[in-house]
């Protein structure tokens, strides 16, 4: 007879996002806009830490990725708030029974600073998650002039999320 060998209540998943900067785009990071002469250019809004958190959520919970379930081909997309796409995410956790534990993420970005902005961030993505914002960490690092982050040719953000069943 086979011992059961049941899912843990815990849960980890991780992600990340990449994207080009570009002019003329508005620069959207955490769901918060950030004054700037560019933007991250993608289908949706491009909010590269809202849609690493949304892979982090979905890798934890063997849901595939943002793509699979919001792609880039579909105009529904286009141009989309990527709170939405968090929110809606979010309900895809809560559908499979988990709730978010916490989240610990990492933005990439030469220019402008992001620091100044975290508060705001954690605040929209707690509100989100329904989560307290101290389950909600975000750091900010540049690329000291180094590859595409350091020469302003781009952002990216990882998440670390850790979703536990209820």
């Amino acid at each position: 007879m086979a011992a059961s060998n049941p899912l843990p209540n815990f849960r980890i998943g991780s992600g990340v996002d990449i994207h080009q900067l570009t002019e003329g785009r508005q620069l959207i990071i955490g769901g918060v806009y950030i004054p700037s002469s560019f933007g991250a250019l993608g289908h949706s809004d491009a909010d590269v830490l809202l849609h690493a958190i949304c892979d982090g959520l979905l890798g934890a919970a063997n849901l595939r990725d943002i793509g699979f379930h919001f792609p880039d081909t579909d105009p529904r997309y286009k141009d989309a708030d990527s709170k939405l796409l968090l929110k809606d995410t979010f309900v895809l956790i809560q559908e499979k029974g988990y709730a978010l534990g916490n989240l610990d993420c990492t933005v990439l970005l030469e220019n402008p600073k992001v620091n100044p902005h975290i508060p705001k961030m954690q605040e929209i993505i707690a509100e989100i998650l329904q989560a307290k914002v101290d389950q909600i960490s975000i750091k900010a690092t540049r690329g000291e002039k180094m590859g595409f982050v350091g020469k302003g040719l781009g952002i990216q953000a990882f998440a670390t999320v850790l979703i536990y069943k209820v």
